[in-house]
């Protein structure tokens, strides 16, 4: 991954143990949902590190050659990427930013490195999102993707790379 082209100081490398608590405070900061619970904070917290869990346990049953990546800004943590380079297909199984990294264009520019990777072996790349998250949805279309299935409550988008395109649709 070093080979992927990034703008200004961002950086993506291997996760590794000492990401752990990052990693965690950052998928807390991703579930908004569990935190409005009518619970106290001991629960909340606990209920989000047993998510935190089964979501790390379901990519790796679901995904065993998934590869987990830190994203960085001048050296410092403000996301996670998780991509599994399967047979026919790069799949972005997870993308998350910290709430002062979001909204920045951070994500789309490691999107479109990963689009490069992708372009490298000339396997499309896709994603599967909520339908009802019209935020991420619109930056998929506006990065290229398409959506491809609808299993509710996801879609699955993928993006071709110029040299599958005349022959994918």
């Amino acid at each position: 991954m070093q080979n992927l082209t990034l703008p200004g100081g961002l950086s993506v490398r291997p996760a590794m143990g000492k990401d752990k608590a990052f990693l965690e405070s950052l998928y807390q900061s991703t579930r908004e949902d569990l935190l409005v619970l009518d619970a106290s904070a001991d629960q909340k917290a606990e209920l989000i590190d047993m998510q935190f869990k089964a979501q790390t346990q379901g990519y790796g049953n679901s995904y065993p050659n998934a590869m987990y990546f830190v994203i960085e800004k001048h050296m410092e943590a403000i996301g996670k990427a998780t991509i599994d380079f399967g047979h026919n297909e790069v799949h972005l199984i997870d993308l998350a930013l910290t709430p002062v990294a979001r909204g920045k264009g951070f994500g789309a520019a490691v999107i479109q490195a990963f689009q490069q990777a992708a372009a490298m072996v000339a396997a499309p790349m896709t994603l599967s999102v909520l339908q009802n998250n019209l935020q991420a949805k619109a930056l998929y279309w506006k990065l290229g993707f398409m959506t491809d299935e609808i299993q509710l409550p996801y879609e699955r988008m993928i993006w071709y790379p110029p040299a599958l395109r005349a022959i994918s649709f």
